[in-house]
């Protein structure tokens, strides 16, 4: 079958993938079931991460060619993979509508964390990172971002430990799937990943991050500020023209309140515009009566956006004299710089590929 023709009759199908456990029991009781068949399905597709209902053995041959009839579990589809000289892996993963987006696997010694994407593009604005040229398409449903997850642990064999918000688009942005994904990345009958094992990064929409600690949820949250001033961050993130640093800082204190957790600025260093001693003194003035951590990222490359990296001097004396103050402070490890593959560079491509 035409490889369009496919995916439009995708379309037109059930994500089932997309279903939580309770919701899954109420499909399985509309389609005349008995209840045990949700955990039975639940289970081939979110913890044996099966990608076809013929995989599912312990359900009838009928019952799986109505499911195949009105349901599909194919979210996304990797169509190519890169491979860095440190390791990392770059998956470009195709969505049935067409869009693309990326995923990023980094291997450590305590395990496998995956960088994982939650919208087709992003509205941020952000003038120094890939991710936003060309806008905001659509937000990723909960089944997408699983799916990241499901297809690199599927084609490595390996576990996957961690799990960061990380890739393109602003989490918060796609608040009602975010907290819908996290909810089912952890649920024991699934994949179950702790909640202290995956990483939220925003640029800092306030009253979302608010409203999603009152979810009482156990993730890590970091905070991509970049700036020690409101006068600086707008130049750099449009966003500030409407959350001011002290919303954001508000937020925040009311995170570790509620919490008891430390947490994470990540600060981009850029050549001549964020990276002189005044902002380091600003920053740690900002910063010293919070329990929190500065992690300090060289700026990676990007055609066409703003500035250069920071020199390794600027970057060691940036964190001196943070260190100096008080501030919890390191600097990002970089990884998959090579193939575009490190905080900043990834962005939406053209559909279309080969395995490299």
């Amino acid at each position: 079958m035409d490889g369009d023709i496919l995916a439009k009759e995708l379309l037109v199908k059930k994500d089932i993938m997309n279903l939580d456990y309770e919701e899954m029991e109420e499909f399985i009781h509309s389609m005349g079931e008995k209840t045990f068949r949700a955990k039975q399905l639940y289970e081939w597709i979110h913890k044996k991460l099966v990608c076809s209902f013929d995989e599912m053995t312990n359900i009838s041959k009928e019952f799986r060619a109505s499911l195949d009839k009105k349901c599909t579990i194919e979210s996304v589809r990797i169509i190519q993979i890169q491979k860095s000289k440190d390791g990392t892996r770059k998956y470009l993963m195709q969505l049935l509508d067409g869009n693309t987006v990326e995923s990023v696997l980094m291997k450590y010694k305590h395990g496998n964390s995956v960088c994982i994407s939650t919208q087709v593009g992003c509205r941020m604005g952000c003038k120094f990172c890939a991710s936003t040229v060309g806008g905001l398409i659509r937000n990723l449903e909960p089944s997408e971002m699983l799916g990241q997850i499901y297809q690199i642990q599927h084609t490595t064999g390996e576990r996957v430990s961690n799990v960061i918000l990380m890739g393109i688009g602003e989490p918060l942005d796609n608040y009602e799937n975010v907290v819908k994904f996290i909810k089912m990345l952890s649920d024991e009958r699934g994949l179950n990943i702790s909640q202290r094992n995956i990483t939220l990064s925003t640029c800092g929409l306030a009253e979302k991050l608010t409203e999603l600690v009152d979810k009482h949820l156990g993730i890590t949250i970091a905070i991509s500020l970049h700036a020690p001033d409101d006068v600086l961050r707008k130049e750099i993130m449009p966003v500030a023209k409407k959350y001011s640093i002290q919303d954001i800082i508000k937020a925040c204190r009311y995170y570790i309140e509620q919490t008891g957790r430390r947490i994470t600025f990540e600060y981009s260093l850029i050549e001549g515009v964020n990276d002189m001693p005044e902002h380091a003194r600003k920053l740690a003035i900002l910063l010293s009566s919070l329990n929190c951590h500065v992690n300090l990222i060289p700026l990676n490359p990007v055609n066409g956006r703003m500035g250069h990296r920071s020199s390794r001097a600027n970057v060691e004396r940036f964190k001196l004299m943070l260190e100096k103050k008080g501030i919890n402070v390191t600097i990002r490890r970089e990884m998959g710089s090579d193939i575009d593959a490190a905080c900043g560079q990834l962005r939406n491509k053209n559909k279309g590929g080969k395995s490299t």
